[in-house]
């Protein structure tokens, strides 16, 4: 099986944090490099991250997609990526969102080697992020608009479940202190 393409989504403004969210220091490095590191401990070779118009400076050795429109929502980010590993003649693409700092690499590794599309069952069971599409969903993916992810493209997909605690977000400034107090425990 093919490794896939790993696209981490990082053009969210941050307005519940105040801007500068994956920049901001989290345990030493930038909140942002987390998910991407995860994803290189996981073996997987580095892929590409999508951001705003300011770009990543966390994202060294990582190639940049630009979403010039950020405020059109996750689905452009998403559409971005989707584009890139379609045109490059990828088979599967394996999305993350930078601003999941726990996302565990063995776990990545495990959804990496699963038959695609697969994705992560969430709490309220629903299907989500990190999910691996596979060549037919990356095409549908590539129509995505607005604030819609991956979600509804997922519906039937494997679900696997990711280690407990590992699906934290980080929306505001609140969350990212308590993400440095657990981290530094």
């Amino acid at each position: 099986m093919a490794e896939p393409l790993v696209a981490v989504l990082a053009a969210g403004r941050g307005r519940r944090f105040g801007g500068g969210k994956l920049e901001a220091e989290c345990a030493g490095k930038p909140l942002g490099r987390w998910a991407l590191e995860a994803a290189e401990k996981a073996g997987l070779r580095p892929g590409v991250i999508v951001t705003g118009p300011e770009g990543a400076s966390f994202a060294e050795g990582w190639g940049i997609l630009v979403n010039r429109e950020p405020d059109a929502g996750l689905g452009s980010s998403l559409a971005l990526a989707a584009r890139a590993a379609f045109e490059a003649g990828e088979g599967s693409l394996l999305v993350l969102l930078a601003d999941m700092p726990l996302v565990d690499a063995a776990y990545l590794r495990e959804l990496a080697s699963t038959a695609a599309p697969a994705a992560t069952r969430h709490p309220d069971g629903k299907p989500g992020v990190p999910a691996l599409l596979d060549r037919t969903l990356i095409a549908e993916a590539m129509a995505l608009t607005g604030d819609r992810g991956a979600g509804p493209l997922l519906a039937g997909a494997s679900l696997l479940d990711a280690p407990v605690g590992t699906l934290r977000d980080v929306d505001t400034p609140e969350d990212l202190a308590e993400l440095v107090r657990l981290l530094n425990r």
